[in-house]
């Protein structure tokens, strides 16, 4: 069942990205953050459809039989589900926090967190050399997240309504 809702979950993600990205032009982002997000929700979303495809394959009868074979495919959802999938979250973070940032789409405070998470999400590439470092992967993952929830719900459908609110507010 884990691995059908990891895989499961990858759907929703992929639609995010793209949703985020095609907003993040209709807000005039002209530089790559647009796309930068669009590639790293993409990657991440494959990743973790990998990752639950793969662990679905380690519940099967015929394949848990085999200790080298379950061992390779352990390791395989890990790096797809763990550090791949962590670091292309990354860039989808990024390529909406960096434009948010520069063009004030967002609460400043929130813009810069999402480049801490970033940051944070980059640097899991280490637990590759550094397994002691994979406390950063939920940590990453937990933020990012959240992140993007109160990014999405923040965004502002047009630069117009962005710049009333500030008036306004």
């Amino acid at each position: 069942m884990i691995a059908v809702a990891t895989f499961a979950s990858s759907v929703p993600l992929a639609i995010y990205a793209a949703t985020a990205s095609a907003r993040l032009r209709q807000l005039g982002v002209v530089a790559p953050g647009a796309t930068i997000a669009l590639a790293g929700g993409i990657l991440a979303a494959a990743n973790l459809g990998l990752s639950g495809l793969v662990a679905w394959t380690l519940s099967r009868p015929e394949v848990v039989t085999d200790g080298a074979l379950v061992r390779a495919l352990y390791y395989l959802v890990f790096l797809t589900g763990g550090p791949a999938h962590v670091v292309t979250l990354g860039l989808l973070v990024a390529g909406m926090a960096v434009p948010s940032v520069i063009l004030g789409l967002l609460p400043r405070p929130l813009a810069v967190a999402g480049l801490a998470i970033a940051v944070v999400s980059e640097l899991t590439t280490f637990v590759l050399v550094w397994p002691t470092l994979g406390f950063l992967l939920p940590i990453a993952r937990l933020a990012a997240l959240v992140w993007l929830i109160a990014a999405g719900a923040l965004l502002p459908l047009s630069r117009q309504n962005r710049n009333a609110t500030r008036v306004l507010g």
